[in-house]
């Protein structure tokens, strides 16, 4: 079963996405439901999907459990909770059935440590506990603390999104490529397929730019290792969903075709504990 490991909706009439922050985002700056992704999952045999927050908002973490609910592609959900806060366990015990992990947009913290604060780490063992994945948002100004933390929390299951967004455009590789090295050496964190044609030059990117990139992960981390995520809408700022979807293809070409369904699919159902029949909520 193919699976997109990384995707968002959001409904800007009922809350602003405050990254949004530019012109930049103009072509993206409408509302996202099911019915606009659906098409494209159809027309790649992607049969499932982990949606992704968008917003550091526990009430958006609802909303996003409510789409995973109905008779959809949603298979599960990455949402948002304070991890600071003291009441992290009653908030996560509240939501209905869907959540899977959480994230926090950690590459727009002022502080690269962060990740290393006490009431952070508190809460990622929180998550532990309840059986949760916590994806990692960082860029490589984040990756030694990433490194750290998952280093300490051997007990959690991390997944690092967008290959910690790499310099594609600049052609940048140290010291992401060795920082990435080092993060797979633990074997508690696995690492998305995605979002890297929006690291690239929007306008002018082409495959050989991006490859690199995504062959080095994959050598690093192991096909097992390995999830394909669109990170539709973003993506669309630089490329079309078949476009990504092409662009994965291409960068796992040389596996073996076992190797192939982790990447595109074993790998994100194995680490979010994704349901194979029919969605949850299908009689």
């Amino acid at each position: 079963m193919r699976i997109d490991a990384h995707h968002h909706l959001w409904d800007l009439t009922r809350r602003d996405q405050p990254w949004m922050d530019g012109p930049w985002a103009d072509p993206i700056r409408r509302s996202y439901a099911p019915a606009d992704l659906v098409p494209h999952l159809a027309a790649h045999r992607i049969a499932g999907t982990v949606l992704v927050q968008s917003s550091a908002s526990y009430r958006e973490t609802v909303e996003l459990l409510a789409v995973a609910a109905g008779d959809g592609p949603v298979r599960g959900v990455v949402g948002w909770a304070d991890l600071t806060a003291a009441g992290l366990p009653d908030a996560l015990a509240a939501l209905p059935a869907g959540l899977v992990g959480l994230r926090h947009q950690v590459q727009d913290e002022p502080d690269p440590d962060w990740l290393a604060r006490p009431a952070v780490r508190r809460g990622l063992r929180t998550l532990a506990d309840r059986g949760l994945v916590y994806d990692l948002l960082v860029t490589p100004r984040e990756l030694p603390a990433a490194q750290a933390a998952v280093r300490a929390l051997p007990e959690l299951s991390f997944v690092l999104d967008h290959a910690a967004k790499p310099a594609v455009a600049h052609g940048g590789w140290q010291p992401w490529a060795d920082a990435l090295t080092a993060l797979a050496t633990l074997p508690n964190v696995t690492c998305k397929l995605s979002g890297l044609v929006t690291e690239a030059d929007w306008s002018a990117w082409r495959p050989p730019q991006i490859l690199p990139y995504a062959r080095h992960a994959l050598d690093v981390f192991g096909p097992d290792r390995v999830m394909f995520g669109s990170d539709w809408p973003v993506c669309t700022l630089a490329a079309g969903y078949g476009d990504v979807v092409a662009l994965a293809e291409a960068a796992t070409d040389h596996l073996t075709a076992p190797e192939r369904a982790a990447v595109f699919g074993g790998t994100a159902t194995r680490v979010y504990g994704l349901a194979t029949g029919p969605s949850p909520g299908r009689d």
